[in-house]
């Protein structure tokens, strides 16, 4: 009986051993039948579109540096105004106060200087009263522009948050937004980095005038790189005399860099890992697949730019079939 268990033992060991060789060389003899393509250099036009949203080319929140009762407000929302127009009056009490004050020092000053001249008054007396006419001046023009709110620049009244009468307690009172000249900015790709310059000439689109392209320039280049998008911001300014466009429009821009050569793959070749935006291909190596991690560029209809140190002219890309193909598996090219 112990012998039979032991025959029984040493058969199903075999068995499951046979098994498991069987498999490991199915695996290691597996060929997925693929199509490629050779890549070649193309010429391409260089044009890149990002959309973005416009801004006022200045904002000016009107907040004086005075706590205290709005008399007046000269304006409401939506009213244009020029630069030094009145926007704002606040409580004059301590203007009025300082005003009178001031007077008063100035005929003292005048006094003392005519007292210096003829010797009856000391060069003390003379220093300390101009100290103080002078200090009392400054504190006029403070009390005045923060008294008097005027307009920095023309432009729109975009927001209004307090009504005659109360009491300013720090929000903005007004809010000034020039409208006449916009300016947005643009997240660009770190490759084209090297493309773009201050003074760059581009273009805006927007679906609201759809026959319509609006000019704009490149104003500031940023210096720097996000190492999480890999992109680089520009500021762009752009003319608007007709105030056609307004902040807060969404807009196209359409930015063109000449011709370049480029490694052109159908869109469909290209996959993407899951749980992530990474995206990768497959090439030959050798008549085993490798995948190779790209960086998309432009993209032409139902084909794709791709970019990666591998994708070379010549390289072999895995068109067709690439959906089953994991790193290292043997691949057969058929027509």
């Amino acid at each position: 009986m112990k012998k039979n268990i032991f025959y029984l033992l040493a058969a199903l060991t075999l068995v499951s051993c046979g098994q498991k060789e069987t498999a490991v060389t199915q695996e290691e003899e597996r060929v997925e039948q693929v199509r490629t393509t050779v890549l070649q250099p193309r010429e391409i036009e260089r044009v890149i579109n990002v959309s973005t949203n416009l801004q006022g080319y200045l904002t000016q929140n009107v907040a004086p540096s005075l706590t205290g009762k709005i008399e007046h407000i000269y304006r409401e929302v939506g009213d244009k105004v020029k630069k030094g127009d009145n926007l704002v009056r606040m409580d004059q009490t301590q203007y009025k106060t300082t005003k009178i004050t001031m007077s008063n020092l100035e005929i003292e000053k005048n006094r003392i200087t005519q007292l210096l001249r003829s010797g009856s008054a000391t060069r003390q007396q003379y220093d300390q009263i101009i100290t103080q006419y002078n200090s009392t001046k400054e504190q006029l023009d403070f009390l005045e522009t923060n008294t008097y709110v005027k307009a920095p620049f023309a432009g729109v009244i975009s927001a209004k948050n307090y009504e005659d009468g109360e009491l300013y307690s720090g929000q903005p009172i007004l809010i000034l937004t020039q409208i006449d000249k916009l300016k947005a900015l643009v997240a660009i790709p770190e490759t084209y980095f090297p493309k773009f310059k201050e003074g760059m000439k581009l273009s805006l689109t927007s679906e609201i005038y759809p026959d319509k392209v609006f000019p704009a320039t490149v104003e500031v280049v940023y210096p720097t790189v996000d190492p999480q998008s890999h992109t680089f911001q520009c500021k762009i300014v752009i003319p608007n005399n007709k105030n056609l466009l307004r902040p807060g429009m969404y807009v196209t821009t359409t930015i063109g860099l000449g011709k370049a050569n480029a490694m052109i793959v159908p869109y469909q070749s290209v996959e993407k890992l899951v749980g992530a935006n990474d995206r990768y291909v497959f090439i030959n190596e050798g008549g085993h697949a490798k995948r190779v991690a790209v960086t998309l560029g432009q993209r032409f209809d139902q084909d794709i730019e791709i970019i990666a140190p591998e994708i070379v002219p010549g390289v072999e890309v895995v068109t067709t079939g690439q959906h089953k193909l994991v790193d290292g598996v043997k691949i057969n090219v058929v027509e």
